[in-house]
């Protein structure tokens, strides 16, 4: 990580430490308002802590019944009819005593939590009680709005501004961490709110609602759908991870025959990925440049005489476009989205008539195999493929290769190539 990346993460972990140690000083000298309240959300925020098993790495929101209940009683301002008295400070407190308590069992399992999550959680909780409760406690939201559908919609259009907010800051962690371009990763935080982020703010309102009116026994009453929403995106999530180790084993079917070299195909993969974040590109293009990345290469299972090394770089024009039209016929017989069918066939062709993806995994695969079979090792690989940009290579593509190699390739995936 680069300095200027650790120093945003160590601001916005500052930040999130500081508002923790306000809210649990001032909660401990002052005292609790409403344990009965505090002690009800408190049991939904660590159940819903609990419920983290079973999430899938990089799950946009682990915790959805968690957060849904942080935000609610951030948002409460009546319980049964009666004014709540709990504060900005004693919320963050209860919202970070009960997520650490629901996390205890977790890292005694040793799956400690994120902490770029933590944070995030405590700062945007904090963010909707400053917005929330002393506009409430004045009186000035319900002088305005009332108690009818105009409180309603203030309450959604608060938690959705919440929620924009935790985009922000995700986006930003991430581009500490990774250095990728930030509006892309804000395009992919945004478009996830559609997903279990619009499930966790539509909850949290109907829980401020129903607390305010029937007291604290809505709180297990409306928890029951977001569990619900919780079990189908865990099955969908599987059902992707069961896609994706499909096409991962069937990129090793050039491995196992002896067509290209072991790892080729996953770190083509790996190194595809990062320099279509570095590109711009988000959600699921990245998906099928992945996958295409994975499967570039299988057009030589139908190669009679097997190519040397599996180094398709090398060869002519022509061959490497019939291998990659032989690949594109193959791919389209495993069911896969046409549009990776699309990217590994053309993959060959001039990149002047190359989509992005398919310029991206030419350069990835051509750098792969160079580095491989270059004494010059990787600067080796990128000077041949600089060399190559007036036909071959696109040059944008190349630099955004050279920048994320720069920044020591790829992380959590496999090592780009050997030096050789």
């Amino acid at each position: 990580m680069r300095p200027h990346g650790r120093a945003t993460v160590g601001a916005v972990h500052g930040a999130a430490l500081l508002l923790t140690l306000a809210g649990l000083g001032a909660t401990l000298w002052q005292g609790v308002d409403e344990p009965g309240s505090a002690l009800a959300f408190g049991l939904l925020i660590a159940l819903g802590e609990l419920a983290r098993r079973g999430a899938q790495p990089g799950e946009r929101e682990p915790a959805p019944l968690a957060a849904a209940g942080a935000l609610a009683y951030a948002l409460l301002g009546q319980n049964g009819g009666q004014a709540s008295t709990h504060g900005v400070l004693q919320t963050v407190a209860v919202v970070v005593a009960a997520g650490l308590a629901g996390i205890v069992p977790h890292v005694a399992r040793g799956r400690g939590p994120d902490r770029d999550q933590l944070a995030r959680r405590t700062l945007t909780v904090g963010f909707a009680a400053l917005c929330f409760q002393p506009l409430y406690n004045a009186g000035t939201v319900t002088a305005y709005l009332g108690r009818g559908p105009s409180y309603a919609l203030f309450l959604l259009l608060l938690l959705l501004l919440t929620a924009l907010c935790d985009a922000v800051l995700a986006a930003l962690l991430h581009r500490a961490r990774t250095g990728h371009p930030y509006g892309p990763l804000l395009r992919d935080e945004l478009r996830a709110l559609l997903g279990i982020g619009s499930a966790v703010c539509a909850t949290g309102t109907v829980m401020a609602l129903g607390v305010a009116v029937a007291g604290l026994w809505a709180l297990p009453v409306f928890a029951v759908p977001l569990l619900l929403t919780q079990v189908s995106f865990r099955r969908y999530a599987a059902v992707r991870t069961t896609n994706r180790q499909t096409i991962a084993s069937l990129a090793r079917a050039t491995e196992i025959a002896g067509c290209t070299p072991p790892g080729h195909a996953h770190r083509v993969a790996a190194l595809s990925r990062a320099v279509g974040r570095e590109l711009g590109l988000s959600g699921t293009e990245l998906t099928v440049l992945e996958h295409a990345a994975l499967m570039h290469d299988i057009g030589q299972l139908s190669l009679v005489d097997p190519v040397d090394g599996g180094a398709t770089a090398s060869l002519p024009a022509e061959e490497q476009r019939r291998i990659a039209l032989l690949g594109g016929a193959v791919v389209r017989q495993t069911g896969v989205p046409e549009a990776v069918a699309v990217v590994v066939e053309r993959q060959a062709d001039p990149y002047r008539e190359q989509p992005l993806p398919a310029r991206i995994v030419r350069t990835v695969n051509a750098y792969d195999d160079l580095a491989a079979g270059s004494a010059g090792g990787g600067l080796g690989a990128l000077e041949r493929l600089r060399l190559g940009t007036a036909r071959d290579y696109h040059p944008d593509v190349v630099e955004s290769l050279a920048r994320v190699l720069a920044r020591g390739g790829v992380k959590r995936g496999v090592a780009p190539a050997p030096p050789g």
